[in-house]
């Protein structure tokens, strides 16, 4: 990102135990749900790398969870399966990002009465919406009371859930979720950059401006938590806000992985070729921890100029990945001119007078 001080390196952490506008890619009614849910059931694994890249401070942070029943203990009740994963890109240093990710579980899940229960259905999906809005601005608040946390330092924010057969992601920023099903990229988020129209209307409607792309001259995202320097008082509208947008997706069959990563993997590769990338690689090795770290590896080759994080999450078990076709195996005819035939049986004769 544009913005930028200098900081203390802070290394991103990997727990594997360790806008009003709500926008949705497929309705999930009662009946949906009810209908399916016998016939499919996600196995998550799921693996990261972090990469600080070409420049000099890591400010991304991240959480992946694959069992959260689990992880949280007895006092949480969550549909099976449940995970829950985010991607933190900091900006103007690490504290920002770092405070997000040490106190996650108790911004989205404990301080904000987070729905309990074992059926997934339109009251939870609601619930779940509601909470994950109020945990972005209960964050974003946060921030701006924490001491320890400069008010010129922000971070993006995007998580991922898996309630059962519903994947939801909240996003606030530029990192970006995207979905293989059966090959095909579908995009799970959607970029907040100032120069895109819905977000640049916003923007200038509410006292902000662009200039050559950034917000206020300034900001590369139109959205994120913290950076109180640049946001109205508290309770007052603000053209830099914190409020996420969600999508949601019934999983099926046909749903390979869910990739998550910041900006600085998508700046210099699209998503229908990071799908392609880690497929490939889950059809050779079936890790999907190699995979994060051979999309690492292509962004830095291809010249990334930010810090790289990314979570690849599988929803099958391991020995369950597509084969590759085989491919049919190539006959070549060929011909022999008269007198190669005629030397052919001349010492063809040779071999059966011996």
């Amino acid at each position: 990102m544009f913005k930028q001080v200098h900081a203390t390196e802070s290394v991103s952490a990997d727990l594997s135990i360790s806008r009003k506008d709500v926008k949705s890619l497929e309705k999930v009614p009662d009946q949906c749900i009810e209908s399916t849910i016998t016939q499919f059931s996600p196995s998550i694994r799921s693996g990261s790398f972090a990469d600080i890249g070409p420049k000099r401070y890591m400010e991304d942070e991240h959480i992946r969870i694959d069992n959260l029943s689990s992880h949280l203990g007895s006092f949480f009740k969550f549909p099976k399966p449940s995970a829950f994963y985010g991607v933190f890109d900091g900006h103007g240093g690490p504290e920002a990002s770092g405070y997000i990710r040490k106190h996650a579980l108790r911004l989205f899940f404990e301080d904000v009465n987070f729905p309990q229960t074992c059926e997934v259905d339109d009251v939870f999906l609601k619930g779940v919406e509601n909470s994950l809005r109020k945990s972005f601005l209960l964050a974003d608040l946060a921030l701006a009371d924490d001491c320890n946390v400069d008010s010129s330092t922000g971070t993006t924010a995007l998580t991922a859930m898996i309630f059962g057969r519903i994947l939801m992601v909240a996003n606030a920023g530029d990192c970006r979720a995207v979905l293989c099903r059966k090959g095909e990229a579908i995009d799970m988020s959607e970029d907040h950059r100032p120069i895109y129209p819905s977000e640049q209307r916003r923007v200038e409607e509410l006292g902000g401006f662009i200039d050559d792309g950034y917000l206020n001259g300034v900001l590369s995202v139109s959205r994120a938590l913290g950076d109180w320097d640049m946001k109205f008082p508290k309770g007052s509208s603000s053209p830099l806000i914190a409020e996420p947008e969600f999508r949601q997706m019934v999983l099926t069959e046909d749903d390979e992985f869910l990739i998550i990563g910041c900006d600085g993997i998508w700046d210099v590769i699209t998503s229908q070729h990071a799908v392609n990338l880690v497929r490939r690689g889950l059809q050779r090795h079936d890790d999907p921890e190699q995979c994060a770290k051979d999309l690492v590896t292509e962004a830095l080759r291809r010249k990334t100029f930010d810090n790289l994080t990314v979570i690849v999450i599988c929803f099958s078990a391991p020995g369950n990945r597509e084969q590759p076709s085989p491919r049919q195996r190539r006959l070549k005819c060929c011909s022999l001119s008269p007198e190669a035939l005629y030397s052919l049986r001349s010492l063809l004769d040779l071999n059966a007078n011996q």
